[in-house]
């Protein structure tokens, strides 16, 4: 059963170490919060560990730095990790028989932003599909919807390229507004026959990591805190942590969200059932 909470407080005691989203939760990709910082503060106050994980397509480092633009500290976290990080290292040190026999050359599907994730990788970048070995898929820009890259796509998957997804969400709100992710693009990918390795939530490989940023608090210390049932949620329930959904972020015109917080339950237990992963609680906002 999803327990509706006010705010964290109330359940502040039961967790140690908390996994927090950042859009969605902390900002809006434009503007951050009112509340957001001085939860974070708060939460480190209280001595608690305190992660932030993105599925944005680009390296920690590049997000830190967007964080700190949006007036955020970097001691108001104890780690930031991100899905294109995890996707970066592991197409940079190929750990596995899976990248190990990706090839050479990668065709990158993003935006001048996402390049960070093509530093120190073996082989070439190259900018005809045709001269690719596999893809590296970061999204596309606002505005733009998968017809603008499906021509792209449907080259990619006439030639049997692999796909490297560094972002698994589907959508995002940003100002008010539903924007494409890599996710979505990776969805039809793999609908159509094509091969995708995932990075990020709600995949298990970036919750192990998490999990050791955290210092050897147990799973049922740590509280995950994300909007996004798909992603956030089912991640969370895949990791066995508890998990907080807000419902201010990406679902909040399903949910029918007001201004006071209220939501439709009906509507939530649909997308629950749709997205097969069910929150602990059920908060507002991030404070």
């Amino acid at each position: 059963m999803v327990q509706v909470i006010p705010a964290l407080e109330p359940v502040l005691d039961r967790y140690d170490g908390f996994i927090i989203d950042l859009w969605g939760v902390l900002h809006d990709g434009l503007s951050p919060f009112p509340w957001a910082r001085s939860t974070l503060i708060a939460l480190k106050a209280a001595g608690k560990r305190v992660g932030l994980l993105s599925n944005a397509p680009r390296p920690a480092a590049v997000v830190a730095a967007k964080m700190r633009d949006l007036g955020f500290a970097d001691h108001d976290w104890d780690f930031l990790m991100t899905s294109g990080q995890d996707a970066w290292e592991h197409l940079r040190t190929r750990p596995d028989p899976w990248y190990q026999a990706l090839g050479a050359n990668h065709y990158l599907i993003g935006l001048p932003k996402d390049e960070g994730l093509l530093v120190d990788l073996p082989g070439l970048r190259v900018f005809d599909v045709s001269d690719a070995d596999y893809l590296i898929n970061a999204g596309i820009d606002f505005g733009q919807t998968l017809d603008n890259v499906r021509p792209l796509l449907e080259d990619a998957l006439g030639r049997g390229l692999p796909m490297v997804c560094a972002n698994p969400d589907h959508w995002i709100v940003s100002d008010g507004r539903p924007e494409v992710c890599a996710g979505l693009l990776a969805a039809f990918y793999e609908h159509q026959g094509g091969t995708v390795r995932y990075h990020g939530k709600p995949f298990p490989g970036v919750y192990a990591t998490c999990l050791g940023l955290l210092d050897g608090i147990p799973k049922s210390r740590v509280l995950a805190i994300g909007d996004g049932l798909k992603t956030d949620i089912k991640g969370a329930n895949g990791a066995g942590i508890d998990s907080v959904l807000i419902t201010s972020g990406v679902h909040g015109e399903a949910l029918r969200l007001e201004s006071d917080g209220w939501f439709d339950e009906v509507a939530l237990q649909q997308l629950m059932a749709q997205e097969q992963a069910q929150p602990t609680y059920v908060l507002h906002r991030f404070q």
